[in-house]
């Protein structure tokens, strides 16, 4: 069974069409687990028919503690063997879930594949995550430069057990789950492009951030390392 665990905030604008693009790969025993941090807005009645007519999808509340806590709080709820993240405003391209099962059936605990970067339209730009990461395994390299890019990834159910609770200080999820894996399961990383990542004006991740504040986001997740 595949859980999809999808942290919404304010996601109107591009939930649904995301959520189809989600669906259109699902089984029928799996599951989309929606958790909206934000639930006096507008993301459940962007989502009220397909809810209505599509059992696999379970909208939540989130606990209103933000992006990591928002995620931590989905993959608790996640029912499934294989959990795929996702953000509200991307777009799955086909063939996605069947690439990333072989992953796992050929040994994987977590999944890392590529993405098509594109702006608010879903025009490309001509730019790939792996790129812009430079896109790479081992626990050092990516302390210093993250690779893990949540939208693109999956993994084991059984690699909650190192992953959650999310550390306080950790500076994102996905580079904590891809730590992770790399410390305690094997790591796959598929170079061709699974989703179309949308940049625009709303993201709730990513930004620019000060030279001090990456290298205290660096001294904070090598802290989490130790101790967990």
């Amino acid at each position: 069974m595949i859980s999809v665990v999808l942290a919404a905030y304010k996601g109107e604008k591009y939930i649904a069409e995301q959520v189809c693009s989600i669906l259109s790969q699902l089984g029928d025993s799996d599951e989309l687990i929606v958790s909206d941090d934000y639930p006096q807005g507008e993301t459940r009645s962007a989502l009220n028919g397909i809810i209505e007519n599509d059992s696999r999808v379970r909208y939540i509340h989130g606990r209103s503690l933000g992006l990591i806590k928002n995620f931590e709080h989905a993959i608790n709820n996640a029912k499934g063997d294989f959990i795929f993240l996702s953000d509200q405003d991307d777009v799955w391209l086909e063939g996605k879930v069947e690439a990333v099962m072989n992953e796992f059936e050929n040994g994987a605990d977590v999944v890392l594949h590529d993405a098509l970067i594109t702006d608010g339209e879903l025009n490309p730009t001509g730019e790939r995550a792996f790129a812009l990461n430079s896109a790479g395994k081992g626990i050092f390299k990516n302390i210093l430069k993250n690779s893990y890019q949540g939208s693109c990834m999956a993994f084991r159910k059984e690699m909650k057990e190192y992953i959650l609770p999310f550390p306080d200080k950790i500076p994102m999820h996905d580079q904590w789950i891809g730590l992770r894996g790399e410390k305690y399961g094997n790591v796959h990383l598929i170079d061709h492009p699974y989703i179309l990542y949308r940049r625009h004006s709303e993201n709730v991740s990513g930004g620019g951030s000060s030279l001090l504040q990456k290298i205290k986001w660096r001294i904070d997740i090598i802290g989490c390392m130790l101790r967990k």
